[in-house]
């Protein structure tokens, strides 16, 4: 096989380009994917999971949220068409199982938090940059940005058994991602999004990436709107339809 031949066979495997659009998007993909791999060998996820079964994890937690979000978008997913997306998550899978092999458990948990914190702008930046392209309502801009980071991680939870992170309280995981889609909005209307995307693209990241390894270090939580010992009589036992509704909770002093 000549060169000439080998390039047709290429071809024949999908399209091969790397614009910035499509890197933004693989850097998301790719960090996803590895921390697929991680969650799925967490306690709270782990279940009867073959070698096979974690890296299928892997790339649904990679590119998951970008198919849900180019449907929703009603164009055709990278990751059908562009072959570098299951190849990079099928390195990043490789690479969380070096890592699971050589951390601890503190170790590993660690680096699952800073390459959450990592993804979940990129992710969110791209849908962003997607619908605004579209020319979406900015609501509409804003749900797609919190769909592509929350969608991959949703599939995986659902498929572990697990409440999806988007319902349960945690560090704004899902505020994260509506600001930094806030932010790149206003960045984009300042004009730092032309001619190049960049300025606007790693100052957004840059705003996502701090406040979500805020949150992380200084267990900020979304609220909710009941006290969570209301939730349970003594016991352990659920309450009862018939003991009333659940109270809201105090207002904070």
């Amino acid at each position: 096989m000549d060169f000439r031949q080998f390039y047709t066979f290429l071809n024949t495997l999908g399209t091969w380009t790397i614009g910035s659009l499509v890197l933004i998007d693989l850097i998301a993909a790719t960090t996803n994917a590895f921390n697929g791999a991680i969650l799925a060998s967490r306690r709270d996820h782990r279940r009867n999971w073959t070698t096979v079964g974690i890296i299928l994890i892997a790339v649904l937690g990679g590119i998951g949220g970008g198919v849900t979000r180019d449907v929703l978008l009603n164009t055709i997913p990278g990751a059908l068409t562009n072959p570098w997306y299951l190849i990079l998550c099928l390195a990043a899978a490789g690479l969380a199982f070096l890592a699971m092999g050589r951390l601890s458990g503190h170790g590993v948990r660690r680096l699952f938090d800073f390459m959450a914190a990592f993804s979940l702008p990129w992710y969110a930046i791209i849908g962003t940059q997607k619908a605004l392209a579209d020319h979406l309502p900015l609501l509409a801009v804003v749900a797609i940005g919190v769909v592509g980071p929350t969608a991959g991680r949703y599939f995986i939870d659902l498929t572990s058994g697990v409440t999806p992170q988007q319902f349960t309280k945690g560090e704004w995981f899902v505020g994260t991602a509506v600001l930094t889609s806030v932010t790149y909005i206003i960045l984009d209307g300042l004009g730092l999004a032309s001619p190049s995307i960049w300025p606007a693209t790693l100052i957004a990241w840059l705003v996502g990436f701090l406040f979500r390894n805020l949150a992380l270090r200084l267990k900020w939580e979304e609220p909710e709107p009941w006290e969570q010992d209301q939730l349970h009589v003594s016991q352990g036992q659920p309450i009862h339809r018939d003991e009333g509704p659940l109270q809201p909770a105090p207002a904070a002093k």
